[in-house]
């Protein structure tokens, strides 16, 4: 959820507006996680995706074939209406996870024991280790969407930028980000990657700083159409 000042807290009549139904919450999961046009992997082509409504999925405006913004997080396949789980998100931020499940139950009408549950995957994910990835990790960042076949520069106009961080054989993050600069991605980086992890990436020149920041850092030319050299490639990313 969008992030307030302390000057300016998100309020509950803010949320309620934000968050009036289940179609609301969907709508805000499919934006965060996926661009406005995406590659379908059913039919290959660059795609807009429609609500089903009457499933929590989103289907190509081509093929049919479906999304769900929710799969692999804790919402997933949960009977429980997203705005209840929505709601108790923001409780346990509002209050640093110092929030009962009897209080859950109290303010939402579920049952302890759904309320209990729900408290402890929401607190599982606001609490857990922010360097999730270790060991060796590939950077990449893309655009995706949009007419124009532009790269990362001029003629990237329209486009969604997404940028990626993989652990080779465990965790991987994908996720929009305003623009690809360095004041954007590097701190992406030193949040969530240790400085004892190698670091694999391409040779955009972002990439640069990273051992000036205490990373051991490869790189795969890629402007000189290189894509293997010894350890260092991006082909986890680049596959996803």
């Amino acid at each position: 959820m969008t992030s307030k000042s302390p000057m300016n807290k998100f309020t509950l009549k803010q949320f309620n507006q934000m968050f009036p139904d289940d179609a609301a919450c969907l709508d805000y999961l499919r934006n965060e996680w996926f661009p406005e046009i995406i590659k379908c992997e059913n039919c290959g082509r660059e795609a807009k995706f429609y609500r089903i409504t009457t499933r929590k999925v989103y289907g190509c405006e081509f093929c049919g074939y479906q999304i769900s913004p929710t799969a692999g997080t804790i919402l997933h396949k949960s009977p429980t209406p997203l705005t209840t789980w929505f709601y108790v998100i923001y409780l346990m931020a509002q209050t640093r996870g110092g929030i009962s499940a009897k209080q859950i139950q109290r303010e939402t009408g579920v049952t302890y024991k759904c309320a209990w549950r729900m408290c402890k995957q929401v607190r599982s994910m606001l609490f857990e280790d922010s360097n999730e990835f270790s060991g060796k990790v590939e950077l990449d960042e893309s655009y995706f969407g949009g007419k124009s076949h532009g790269t990362r520069g001029r003629g990237a106009e329209g486009k969604t930028a997404i940028f990626g961080m993989a652990q080779r054989g465990d965790n991987l993050k994908a996720r929009k980000v305003k623009n690809v600069r360095r004041d954007t991605i590097l701190p992406t980086v030193a949040e969530n990657v240790p400085k004892d992890a190698e670091v694999f990436t391409d040779d955009f020149h972002v990439y640069k700083t990273l051992p000036a920041m205490g990373y051991k850092h490869a790189t795969v030319p890629h402007s000189e159409k290189i894509y293997v050299l010894g350890e260092a490639h991006t082909n986890t990313l680049e596959g996803f």
